[in-house]
């Protein structure tokens, strides 16, 4: 083997160990530190700085016991009902989704919290193999090193809920003027009903779509116990 071939993978090499090290060593950190930013937040920053449209990012962290139950479990209700069962991949989803698109199916989204969690924290938005494979690295690595109430508390601070606006306490004041501890069910399973769609829909004037998707949350917070559920994390 050539002396280039072996420097190079030698360098690839040190370079791999290098980055592997340091996502562990992030995570580590967020495992304990408050969150105050995220790559999609600055995502957003820099394409309001291409697009000569400015943009103010609110977001302020807040911990677990200053979240409402009422999000915590709308959030779960909605997006990963077996988020206290799986490992960062629910791959019951997954297949459901998978026979959906074969049988002619809308295209369904199988993301679980925690991948949702990783790819807010750490990556950018959009589609495609590497970001995948990046996502699935980090939603093991948070799976690992996080309890599931951490992975919860940092995705609530966290997520998008409408142009510029972060975190569930942004999202409370933003909307309906409260606190995010004190958002009730039906403003909970409204936030959490915009979710997949948090530029084009509003909590707090809610179209027939997300009216129907609320009411649908409120009946599975309740199927699955309340805030008594939040036991299971």
């Amino acid at each position: 083997m050539p002396e280039w071939v072996r420097r190079t993978a030698r360098v690839l090499g040190f370079a791999l160990l290098g980055w592997v090290g340091l996502s562990i060593l992030l995570v580590l950190l967020f495992r304990v530190v408050p969150v105050f930013g995220s790559m999609v937040m600055v995502e957003r920053k820099l394409e309001s700085w291409v697009s000569g449209e400015p943009i103010d990012i609110e977001q302020q962290w807040r911990p677990w016991p200053e979240l409402s139950d009422n999000a915590k479990v709308a959030v779960i209700a909605a997006e990963d009902q077996r988020f206290p069962e799986h490992h960062g991949f629910d791959f019951h989803q997954i297949r459901q989704a998978i026979e959906s698109s074969l049988n002619g199916g809308g295209l369904r989204g199988a993301s679980t919290i925690s991948q949702q969690t990783a790819k807010n924290l750490f990556l950018w938005t959009g589609r495609n193999w590497l970001r995948k494979g990046l996502e699935a690295w980090f939603t093991l690595l948070i799976e690992t090193l996080w309890p599931k109430q951490r992975i919860l508390e940092v995705y609530l601070n966290i997520v998008e809920w409408d142009r510029g606006v972060f975190g569930l306490e942004a999202a409370a004041q933003h909307y309906f003027g409260v606190s995010a501890a004190r958002l009730n069910a039906d403003q909970a399973s409204r936030l959490a009903a915009i979710l997949p769609n948090p530029r084009e829909w509003s909590a707090s004037r809610p179209g027939p779509h997300t009216q129907r998707r609320s009411a649908w949350i409120r009946g599975q917070m309740r199927n699955l116990g309340g805030s008594a559920y939040l036991d299971r994390l």
